[in-house]
């Protein structure tokens, strides 16, 4: 059902590695959880004003690339930051307006989404080849959107830990067994909610993370672990947010994770380095 790929790495490198950010801001709480009071929206405003500069400094300190995925409303709200991104020399991708759960939405209201998550993108100078969906979501059309925008990586799906792979779309039947199509034009990077900083340490009232980092960082360094150890030409990605691994007892834990990948031979790029070594 799948098509899985392995990675060309460079000589003397174990995995490869991204470290992307969604730099949600305050798109995620806006739409994904309905919240539009300046207690959540300044949530977001720490990120694009404390958290980014500390990432993009840690990543300068260490001569790293990486990726971001930037909603259009975060671009369209932090145009200069967003620019700082780029001028670093740092990937940007799509990942949404608003932060909009595609799930269930019509394809001409999914399409428009998109296409005004482009124009934003746009207006920073930035014409993305990568995608992430808001919430790690797909609707029964995105598939077929990226590939009419001629989207050469998706990082949302987690069919995978340590390969990437061309999903094929699945037709869910709930009286007889699902069906799957044919493999997808585009390369998956997947993805995994155990290797994102959100669900480990954010507070969302009831829903609260807020676990010690050394717990996030035991995770993340055994999942990488294990890749080294047990997969040839694989890949990994960690999912970060700029206003939450911001803070300074997660940037000091991402540090530490940066310093542990490196020693163990971790090669780490930005997504759209990654996919073009890849061989299917």
């Amino acid at each position: 059902m799948q098509k899985v790929g392995k990675v060309d790495l460079p000589e003397g490198k174990k995995i490869a590695l991204n470290l992307g950010f969604d730099f949600d801001s305050s798109s995620v709480w806006m739409e994904s959880f309905g919240k539009t009071s300046q207690v959540y929206t300044s949530r977001g405003e720490y990120g694009a004003e404390v958290g980014v500069p500390r990432i993009l400094n840690l990543l300068d300190k260490y001569e790293l690339k990486s990726t971001f995925f930037i909603p259009g409303h975060t671009a369209d709200t932090y145009p200069d930051i967003c620019k700082e991104i780029v001028a670093r020399g740092h990937e940007v991708a799509h990942h949404g307006y608003v932060h909009e759960d595609p799930t269930d939405l019509p394809i001409e209201e999914e399409e428009a989404i998109f296409v005004k998550g482009l124009e934003a993108l746009d207006r920073i100078g930035v014409k993305p080849v990568g995608y992430r969906s808001p919430g790690f979501d797909f609707s029964p059309n995105t598939i077929g959107l990226l590939e009419k925008y001629n989207i050469k990586y998706d990082s949302s799906l987690m069919g995978q830990d340590f390969y990437p792979y061309r999903p094929a779309p699945c037709k869910v039947n709930f009286d007889k067994g699902n069906e799957f199509g044919e493999p997808a034009a585009f390369t998956e990077m997947p993805v995994s909610w155990y290797m994102d900083d959100f669900p480990h340490s954010e507070f969302i009232m009831t829903r609260t993370g807020m676990k010690p980092q050394s717990q996030t960082f035991e995770i993340w360094k055994g999942t990488f672990d294990y890749g080294v150890a047990n997969t040839e030409n694989g890949m990994l990605n960690v999912a970060m947010h700029p206003q939450v691994i911001g803070r300074p007892h997660n940037i000091a834990m991402l540090e530490e994770f940066i310093k542990h990948v490196i020693a163990c031979g971790a090669w780490i790029a930005p997504f759209v380095e990654i996919v073009d070594r890849i061989k299917f």
